[in-house]
């Protein structure tokens, strides 16, 4: 009897904490917005070349799935919705193993090779961010239908949302493409870049979003592929992509972030400014326990990205633990964990926990 009495009291007590644990967090929800640093899957179910749905993509991921996930395991949504208590991956809105049941705690609207600029998701035929936003308002709708009124409501501005995108703007565009490049000045673009997530932010809170991360530019002149192609300069970083990143993430601070913090009712914003925890990785890996920064794991490290980052590549590492970058655009899951946790315990949950 009194053993039966113990059992019940600490079902009884675990189901307090439980609800206890529900009821006070502060995000039900994790939304996402963005590129391929955050797109869980949504380029599967569309007509792009880019993608990441195949091995060795995802080889250590959950079950070793090939998610359509641009790296070899999770990526940050991932691991910011796990460190706020919530389920331990985000799934892809476009993704029909999913339903708005699962959507209801996070949900990824993000496209790879997209852009704050409309013309960077023409390049690759992917989901330009004024659709993600569609996407979006068809969410609403469904999660108004599965949960009521009031709660999804509840949810929709309690729920923190990710933005996190740019760098297809400068490396897939304004400096691969001649058209905004033979228009205006790169700093110029910047500025229109930053009217063009402003627009988006304030079309967000206008349908509810209140708490919102804006992560700008890491590190670009330093991604694999573009050590690559900086012949000129031993293949080391390219100084000038990473001096624009940093003039970027300057204004997206300073010209966005107080702005709309200061003009929008009960509005708050943050810069989840990644360049410098990247910058240290890749000025000191091994103080990470990374052997690799220069190349990617995935085939030569080179220049391999989507398709030609395939199971039938020899050179593909071993352990991806060991490298910074996954392919040659795109960091392990290692690395965006350790890049996440800095975010998470030095602004994230400060802010929104």
């Amino acid at each position: 009897m009194g053993f039966l009495w113990l059992v019940t009291w600490l079902l009884v007590i675990t189901q307090f904490l439980m609800l206890v644990s529900v009821t006070q967090s502060k995000v039900p929800a994790i939304i996402v917005f963005g590129d391929s640093s955050v797109d869980t899957g949504n380029n599967n179910r569309i007509s792009t070349v880019l993608k990441s749905n195949f091995r060795p993509y995802g080889r250590d991921f959950t079950g070793g799935v090939p998610s359509g996930r641009f790296s070899n395991g999770r990526l940050p949504p991932d691991f910011i919705s796990h460190g706020f208590g919530l389920k331990p991956t985000i799934p892809a809105y476009l993704d029909p193993l999913y339903s708005i049941k699962d959507f209801a705690t996070g949900v990824c609207f993000a496209s790879a090779g997209t852009g704050y600029d409309n013309a960077t998701s023409a390049v690759l035929n992917v989901i330009p961010l004024w659709k993600e936003l569609e996407y979006y308002k068809e969410y609403q709708n469904k999660l108004r239908g599965y949960l009521g009124e009031e709660k999804a409501n509840e949810i929709l501005s309690e729920a923190l949302y990710l933005l996190s995108l740019g760098t297809n703007d400068f490396l897939d565009n304004y400096y691969l493409l001649p058209g905004r490049r033979s228009q205006i000045t790169v700093q110029q673009f910047e500025d229109f870049l930053i009217e063009l997530a402003e627009d988006f932010i304030r079309k967000l809170y206008g349908l509810g979003g209140r708490k919102i991360s804006i992560t700008g530019l890491i590190p670009i002149g330093c991604l694999p592929l573009e050590r690559t192609t900086n012949i000129r300069e031993q293949r080391g970083c390219v100084k000038e992509y990473n001096n624009v990143a940093m003039e970027f993430n300057k204004k997206l601070e300073g010209n966005l972030v107080g702005k709309l913090n200061r003009e929008l009712p009960s509005l708050k914003i943050v810069s989840a400014n990644a360049y410098n925890i990247y910058n240290q990785i890749i000025r000191g890996p091994s103080l990470y326990g990374f052997e690799v920064v220069e190349k990617a794991c995935c085939a030569t490290g080179t220049v391999e990205i989507g398709y030609l980052c395939n199971q039938q590549s020899p050179f593909t590492c071993p352990d991806a633990s060991k490298y910074v970058f996954w392919d040659a655009f795109h960091p392990t899951d290692k690395t965006n964990h350790i890049v996440t946790n800095y975010l998470l315990e030095n602004i994230l949950l400060p802010t929104f926990g």
